[in-house]
């Protein structure tokens, strides 16, 4: 099976630098994501869902319990673009 493409936007790196200068104890678990996500952004500890509401069209993914990253999700081609990573609170409120 082809691997999706994460497309990395430079709005997004700003903000991931930002969060991870914060957080640098989650970079593990993220870059495990990533590698998840291009290998197969379904696979059951993504736990991807679907927004609702004012975030429709995005879904989410989460990195930990309490870290999430909402992204563009692309399944027709093949590529992911992560738009904001955060806590669900800094990401739905």
């Amino acid at each position: 099976m082809d691997k999706y493409t994460i497309l990395f936007t430079d709005t997004y790196v700003r903000r991931a630098r930002k969060f991870f200068k914060k957080h640098p104890e989650i970079l593990p678990q993220y870059e495990k994501c990533l590698l998840l996500m291009e290998n197969n952004p379904f696979h059951p500890s993504l736990r991807l869902h679907p927004l609702q509401g004012k975030l429709k069209g995005i879904h989410s993914i989460s990195i930990t319990l309490s870290y999430r990253l909402t992204l563009v999700f692309l399944i027709d081609e093949r590529e992911i673009v992560p738009i904001h990573i955060g806590t669900h609170d800094e990401l739905y409120t």
